[in-house]
């Protein structure tokens, strides 16, 4: 399958997302939406990948894991273009947001202003299995809530784009995020997205204001049940597994 990408053409993209609200949405409600970051041909190109054997590292079942039902394919080195031209791109309008996330809950690491750097950090540790990954859901399948940790170096934030379109390729299957503030009942969040549309959201923790200044809260992530159809996300994960 040809893989329809421009490379500067993602990269505009990325560039042209009002990083400020994003940045506003992140602190203010844990997600914030990324519209348009794949074009109706670049989602087909990615979706039809699931089958290339060649293109991936590993294949995982969920129900074998317990991790719901479905399933998903970790790609090899090298990345097909448009999953590395996003990686590439993303990383640094987040990594300014992710230093601020780490200063307000007092962790010391900080992460380089490129993910090449960030990637020779992982890479030294051992940490050298790519983790973008394609999932694929049909009926009554879905993802249980969970955190994407794979290593000591963990990039706090990831993206996840959307392949299928609602209500035309697939129902059902939201993308669901719960925050487990201290003391406090689990808060669940559904993010309305439409092909191509990607969401950003916390890998584990964030910082929430409160009366005495940031604290921590926790999140997982997941998918509901799909309901019909076919539903394939784009997974962009920014650390490397071990």
């Amino acid at each position: 399958m040809t893989e329809t990408v421009s490379m500067p053409a993602i990269a505009d993209r990325v560039a042209e997302i009002d990083w400020r609200r994003t940045a506003g949405d992140l602190d203010a409600d844990g997600f914030a939406v990324l519209q348009g970051l794949l074009g109706p041909d670049e989602c087909r190109s990615l979706a039809a990948l699931y089958g290339a054997d060649d293109r991936f590292r590993s294949r995982i079942v969920m129900a074998r894991h317990g991790f719901g039902r479905g399933e998903y394919r970790y790609f090899a080195y090298p990345l097909p273009a448009p999953v590395h031209a996003l990686r590439t791109a993303l990383y640094p309008r987040l990594a300014p947001i992710a230093n601020r996330w780490n200063e307000a809950m007092r962790i010391d690491v900080r992460y380089p202003q490129t993910h090449e750097a960030f990637l020779a950090r992982c890479h030294e540790a051992g940490q050298t299995r790519p983790t973008p990954l394609l999932l694929q859901y049909g009926p009554g399948d879905y993802n249980c809530l969970h955190q994407d940790l794979y290593g000591e170096h963990v990039f706090p934030l990831q993206v996840a784009v959307l392949l299928s379109e609602p209500n035309r390729d697939f129902a059902g299957g939201e993308f669901v995020l719960t925050e487990q503030r201290p003391r406090m009942q689990s808060r669940a969040m559904v993010v309305p997205l439409k092909a191509g549309d990607g969401v950003v959201f916390p890998v584990r923790n964030r910082p929430v204001q409160g009366t005495r200044g940031p604290y921590r809260v926790v999140l997982r992530h997941g998918v509901s049940a799909v309901r019909s159809g076919l539903r394939h996300t784009l997974g962009i994960i920014f650390h490397d597994a071990q």
